[in-house]
C-alpha cells in the first residue's frame, strides 16, 4: 500500500493531504488570502496523520509542490519535506504546482491555463490539453489583450489559479472561460505523485530546491 504525504505551500492556500494508492484520504487547508505556512503546515500534517491513524514511518514518500510560486511558501514547504524524508528515510517527490493545479479543470476540448499571480500584470502559466498533456512550457509573461490569442482561435481555453483576476480584465473573447477563486492544492497532488512513486522518480534530498522560476529579488524597505 503506497501512503503519500502531499504539501503544497506555493500560494496563500496552505495545504496537506495524505493520499492511498494515489486517491486522497485526508485534506486539510487554510483556504485564506494570507499565508499562515509557518503556523499551520506541520500542525496540518499532524493532524491529517491523526485522522487517518498512520504513523509517520507508514509513509511511502513525501511529495512537495515545487512551483512556481511564493518564494517564502516554497521555501517553507520544501524544508517541512526535506525534514521529514531526511528524519525517516523516505523518497521525496516533487510535482508540479501548475500541473496540479490543471488537475482541478475538467473538460473534453479545448485548452487548460493554469496561471498563478506574478508582480504586476505578470503570471507563471503553463499550458495543458484537456487530457493535462502539457503542450506548452511553464514560463513568466506579461499579460495583454493578445496573451494566449493562438489558442483562443481555436476553442474554449479555461483559465484557472490566481491570476485569472487580472487576466479576464484584459481578455474578452468568446472562447475564455475564467474559473474564479482557485488555488493549487495537495488534494491533486496525489495521483501526480503516486505515478512517480511507481518509476521511482525521486528527487536527491540533499540537493533539491524548489522551482522559482526567476531569482528572488529582494525588495529594500521604504524609509
Amino acid at each position: 500500500m503506497v501512503i503519500i504525504l502531499n504539501i503544497e505551500t506555493a500560494t496563500t492556500n496552505c495545504s496537506v493531504a495524505l493520499s492511498k494508492e494515489g486517491k486522497t484520504i485526508f485534506l486539510k487547508e487554510d483556504y485564506d488570502k494570507n499565508y499562515s505556512h509557518a503556523e499551520r503546515l506541520h500542525v496540518y500534517i499532524d493532524e491529517v496523520l491523526k485522522e487517518a491513524g498512520i504513523a509517520l514511518n507508514d509513509l511511502s514518500a513525501v511529495a512537495i509542490s515545487k512551483g512556481p510560486g511564493s518564494y517564502t511558501g516554497l521555501r517553507i514547504g520544501v524544508s517541512a519535506a526535506k525534514g521529514l524524508c531526511f528524519a525517516l528515510d523516505k523518497p521525496l517527490i516533487s510535482v508540479s504546482t501548475l500541473e496540479a493545479l490543471a488537475h482541478q479543470v475538467s473538460c473534453n476540448e479545448g485548452v487548460i491555463v493554469a496561471m498563478l499571480d506574478a508582480r504586476r500584470m505578470e503570471v507563471y502559466s503553463a499550458v495543458f490539453d484537456s487530457n493535462y498533456n502539457r503542450i506548452r512550457e511553464t514560463k513568466a509573461q506579461i499579460l495583454d489583450e493578445h496573451a494566449f490569442g493562438d489558442y483562443l482561435e481555436k476553442g474554449k481555453v479555461y483559465f484557472i489559479g490566481n491570476g485569472v483576476e487580472k487576466t479576464k480584465e484584459l481578455i474578452n473573447h468568446p472562447n475564455a472561460v475564467f474559473i474564479e477563486n482557485k488555488l493549487p492544492s495537495a488534494n491533486e497532488m496525489g495521483l501526480l505523485a503516486y505515478k512517480k512513486f511507481k518509476t521511482n522518480d525521486f528527487e536527491d534530498v540533499a540537493y533539491f530546491e524548489p522551482y522559482y522560476l526567476k531569482d528572488f529579488v529582494a525588495l529594500k524597505p521604504k524609509s
